[in-house]
């Protein structure tokens, strides 16, 4: 008999563990980890790890309370997606009630550590849940331009680590959130491509203009050269202390070429399978950049 409720014990903490996972995005939070990170790596001479596992923490509950306010607020719509209506609040696995109280226990923390490195870093962390959860996210259903907004807090993470590092935000800072903001349209956009039968189901307008057509793929063409200029522009050295050497610029360039190639190619085929390279590939631009850029730091 104890066996048995044992087992039931394990079974019913494993599903809850896994809809914490999903409710509060893990994969996603983790990624922006990463970028924070490295975005301290940029800033320092010296490691304090103390600093980066605060950083990782604060921000690792930042996004994690971001996200778990988005599906409280999106459940109706999270019902309607075959992407999201498995997810724990639309099936009711877990109650909107407990779901409060984690997003706003992670909002706690994660402000109360970055506040630990410094106040900037506490103040950006604040302004990224805000606007995500309070701008963001029921601008969605409103104006393509959702994405223009969302993408303010979603290019924080890469400069609020070097405003941990340094407790100023100043053009370096700046530098990063341009990298990282201009990336998201090309990216999210390609996602919206992908998604787009699905987020018309609940409503969502997540392309430009709302239309999924050549003009849609200009526009990500237009932001993904922007990005590549704007992600070498640090070899003008006109960017503070952030700046690389020429052969990174190539680099950064010719990794920025590949999404811009696979743009033109969904503006020539209008199909679902070149948009999800391009998705692919900008995942793979933005993870690997990040780590060329921190290598080249260490070399200057």
């Amino acid at each position: 008999m104890n066996s048995i409720v044992i087992s039931e014990t394990k079974t019913s903490m494993n599903i809850l563990l896994s809809d914490l996972k999903q409710l509060t995005k893990v994969g996603l939070s983790l990624s922006v980890v990463f970028s924070s990170v490295a975005g301290y790596l940029l800033a320092v001479d010296v490691i304090n790890f103390t600093t980066v596992v605060l950083l990782a923490l604060g921000g690792f509950f930042m996004v994690g309370a971001s996200n778990a306010f988005n599906q409280i607020i999106e459940i109706d719509t999270d019902a309607l997606m075959q992407r999201t209506k498995d997810r724990p609040l639309p099936t009711k696995r877990m109650s909107v009630t407990f779901a409060m109280i984690i997003a706003i226990l992670f909002t706690v923390l994660g402000i109360s550590i970055l506040y630990s490195i410094n106040p900037k870093t506490a103040l950006f962390g604040a302004i990224s849940i805000f606007l995500y959860t309070c701008a963001y996210t029921p601008l969605k259903s409103v104006t393509p331009l959702a994405v223009f907004v969302g993408a303010i807090p979603g290019a924080i993470p890469f400069m609020l680590g070097w405003v941990a590092a340094t407790d100023q935000f100043g053009v370096e800072a700046g530098m990063l959130f341009m990298i990282q903001f201009f990336w998201q349209f090309p990216h999210f956009w390609a996602i919206g491509w992908l998604q787009f039968e699905e987020y018309k189901k609940a409503g969502f307008n997540m392309l430009p203009m709302n239309t999924k057509d050549k003009g849609a793929v200009k526009q990500i063409i237009f932001y993904t050269v922007i990005m590549i200029l704007v992600s070498v522009a640090p070899v003008l050295k006109l960017s503070g202390n952030f700046y690389i050497y020429p052969i990174t610029a190539i680099i950064v360039a010719f990794l920025g070429v590949i999404m811009l190639f696979y743009a033109l190619q969904l503006h020539k085929s209008e199909e679902n399978t070149d948009a999800r390279k391009l998705m692919l590939s900008s995942v793979l631009y933005i993870t690997v950049v990040q780590i060329i850029y921190v290598v080249d730091k260490f070399l200057h």
